[in-house]
Order: structure tokens, then C-alpha cells, then sequence
């Protein structure tokens, strides 16, 4: 299951906006919710708020919906509030929690408040789930390097996969200076 939280361009900023709209529990695949908009992979990295920063801005200009997808396992996700010893709550739970980090993630960013704003979170591996929900995406954004811990290269593996598989334009945000 795959959930949304939806802000929408009208919706003031500094309130959490999430916790006051509709939370969309989908049994569909991430490509069936993604339908066009510029859709950006967020893994909680300095590269990856870069490049949402940079979409959300584009989204903005161009008056389209910006998809910030946050791909999840049982490794990575914040503990769900059900979690107690002796109880591993269900991967809902696990996703609940790892949509509402990516909201705090995304709302400390202050992007635009005239982007629509829609967060998604995947359980598995980020590149298939970002090529996935390509597929019903304008464009993919991607920060250069990720969370991942492969000092040296170039680009990390996500943005190599998206750029060789993506079935939509591919940008990869560079990192600035300052983040190096």
C-alpha cells in the first residue's frame, strides 16, 4: 500500500499543513497515483532537499503538481508510534511514519507556497520505485548523490539507474559548494 498526503497551493505554510488534509490509503501502484506533475526522490539528504527545492520551484513557475517520493524498507523507516517491545506493528504503521518524517522533511524546506505539494511513500527499493512512478510523471528530478554510502563517485547509483532507465527527462541536481 502506497499512501499521499496532498498540500495544496492555497494552503498557508508553518501549520504542518499535513495534519489538517485528507490522507489517501491506495492499494494502487506509485505510477497510478503519479498523473503528470515533475515527481523528485527524497531520501532525507542534503542532495536530495536540494534537488526538491529545485523542483518545487519549477513545479511553481510552470503551475504543476510537484511529487516528492520517498522510497522506504524496514532498515531506513522511522519507528512507528505502535512500536513497542515485542510488537513489530504492520508496514501501514511503518509508512504512516515514514510519510510523516518526509512531511517535517519537506516543510522545513519552505518551498513555494504556490506548489501543490503531494509526498508518497513506497516501500522498497528507491530507483524501481522512482522508475515506477516515472511512468505517469512530466519529469524526474534526483539529487547527484544520496543517502547512500559510496564516497567517490560521481553520481550515486539512484540517479545512475533513473537516468539510464527513466521513461520520462531526467535532471540531476548538482550539489552546491557548500554541501560538499
Amino acid at each position: 500500500m502506497d499512501l499521499v498526503l496532498i498540500r495544496r497551493a492555497s494552503q498557508p505554510r508553518g501549520t504542518m499543513p499535513w495534519d489538517d488534509l485528507r490522507v489517501y490509503a491506495r492499494s494502487m501502484r506509485t505510477a497510478e497515483m503519479i498523473d503528470g506533475g515533475i515527481l523528485v526522490g527524497h531520501d532525507g539528504s542534503k542532495a536530495s532537499s536540494e534537488a526538491v527545492v529545485w523542483a518545487a520551484g519549477h513545479a511553481a513557475r510552470l503551475g504543476i503538481c510537484l511529487h516528492v517520493l520517498r522510497a522506504w524498507s524496514l532498515t531506513n523507516a522511522p519507528r512507528p508510534a505502535s512500536m513497542a517491545p515485542g510488537y513489530v506493528p504492520p508496514s501501514e504503521d511503518f509508512e504512516r511514519a515514514v510519510l510523516e518524517q518526509l512531511g517535517r522533511d519537506v516543510e522545513a524546506l519552505h518551498l513555494p507556497q504556490d506548489c501543490t505539494v503531494e509526498l508518497h511513500a513506497a516501500h522498497g527499493q528507491s530507483s524501481a520505485k522512482l522508475l515506477d512512478a516515472a511512468k505517469g510523471a512530466e519529469m524526474l528530478v534526483v539529487g547527484r548523490r544520496g543517502a547512500g554510502g559510496f564516497r567517490g563517485l560521481l553520481t550515486g547509483s539512484t540517479a545512475d539507474q533513473v537516468v539510464r532507465h527513466s521513461p520520462c527527462p531526467v535532471v540531476v541536481v548538482p550539489i552546491s559548494d557548500h554541501h560538499s
